[in-house]
């Protein structure tokens, strides 16, 4: 489970993807599937979460890594680059943004 702190010492990562209700089930398969049986394998690999909105016209995706060459690295290899072919196919568009954890609230 990814937790979120203020720390300057791992890459956060966040995906947003947009589909239809139709093809959402089918991408929460695959992304699951690319976790379990890659991604969360690759080094560098510290955790991820993944939500949908109740629409199910969106998922955000948030994944930690040691570094950001670490996860450019991922979506460079033969494996993950056709694994996104696929995924690509089943939404309207998907964007990964790295981002720094600025500061965290909690009650």
């Amino acid at each position: 489970m990814p937790a979120i702190a203020k720390r300057n010492d791992y890459q956060t990562v966040i995906t947003t993807f947009e589909m239809t209700p139709g093809t959402c089930q089918d991408l929460i398969d695959a992304l699951n599937e690319a976790y379990a049986d890659f991604i969360s394998k690759q080094p560098g690999f510290i955790a991820a979460g993944l939500h949908v909105n109740d629409a199910q016209t969106r998922i955000a995706n948030y994944s930690q890594w040691e570094k950001r060459e670490d996860f450019q690295a991922m979506l460079r290899t033969p494996e993950m680059r056709e694994r996104n072919r696929h995924i690509s196919a089943l939404c309207k568009n998907f964007e990964p943004v790295m981002y720094d954890v600025i500061d965290t609230y909690r009650t």
